[in-house]
């Protein structure tokens, strides 16, 4: 084949392949659905009812319970959006490299991310600063809502300074949660590490973290759910990665009863995508 002919048929093999993919996003959108993937851990992608991608606590390649067919970055697809409720390993490992893989900024606690662009580990541009109460809409005034709201946590930023070898720790802000509205109006509640606090948010799905240790256990998580967030829908999360996160959503089924007006506990594995 000739050069130009190559050079057209390449050109027309990507508008192919994206045409395909703005159908698809138009059909989700149509669709009118929140989509929620679990990964393992804490890491989320949602898509949104018009089709924008927001990743959320991203640690993928290292984590034992990611789903083989998710262990490389590429598996995800576009990424729109990046965000992280704290600076531990398990919650920001892979963020930088997604950010800088699809330009896309990288959300998160306003004392991490100053910490993040002080070592350069990100450009300021991709590492956005953000604070406890703060709302922003990166898509737009029509777009998704995303306010983040109190955790009870800690956020130390381990880092491997190239120039010395050493392993450092910085400061990464205090950890935060996430409130996400869609454009629909259905509210999510990404936790990340929370333990309860007395003024809990009411969204129409939580994702709760039930393994216990460095997290709520099941039975704190299941009366957080029951008896002061009132969700629609609890999915529980960061459980089973490590030893001591040792918390099962059987546990957490089991504590959070069956009584009239209880939310509805999402079963799955991580891999699981949920429609809402």
């Amino acid at each position: 084949m000739s050069q130009p002919l190559a050079l057209t048929a390449r050109l027309l093999r990507g508008l192919l392949a994206t045409a395909a993919l703005c159908s698809a996003t138009v059909a989700f959108a149509q669709n009118g659905k929140t989509e929620v993937l679990w990964l393992g851990q804490a890491a989320t992608r949602i898509t949104t009812p018009t089709g924008k991608v927001i990743m959320i606590d991203p640690w993928l390649v290292s984590n034992p319970k990611t789903p083989a067919n998710f262990k490389t970055l590429d598996a995800l697809g576009k990424v729109d959006l990046i965000l992280v409720t704290h600076a531990h390993f398990d919650h920001f490992a892979d963020a930088p490299a997604l950010a800088l893989m699809h330009k896309a900024p990288m959300y998160g606690p306003a004392g991490m991310n100053q910490t993040v662009s002080t070592l350069g580990i990100l450009p300021a541009e991709l590492a956005p600063r953000f604070g406890k109460g703060g709302t922003i809409m990166p898509f737009g005034p029509t777009g998704v809502k995303i306010t983040a709201v109190r955790a009870e946590h800690s956020s130390e930023l381990a880092y491997k300074n190239p120039a010395t070898g050493k392993d450092e720790v910085h400061v990464g802000g205090e950890p935060v949660g996430f409130i996400l509205e869609m454009e629909n109006g259905f509210k999510i509640w990404h936790m990340g590490d929370t333990g309860v606090f007395g003024d809990m948010y009411r969204p129409d799905l939580v994702l709760i973290p039930i393994g216990g240790h460095f997290v709520m256990n099941p039975k704190d998580a299941a009366m957080a759910v029951r008896d002061m967030i009132k969700p629609k829908f609890a999915l529980p999360i960061h459980y089973g990665t490590t030893p001591v996160l040792r918390g099962t959503p059987a546990e957490f089924q089991t504590a959070l009863g069956t009584a009239p007006g209880t939310a509805r506990m999402l079963v799955g594995e991580p891999g699981q995508k949920f429609d809402f």
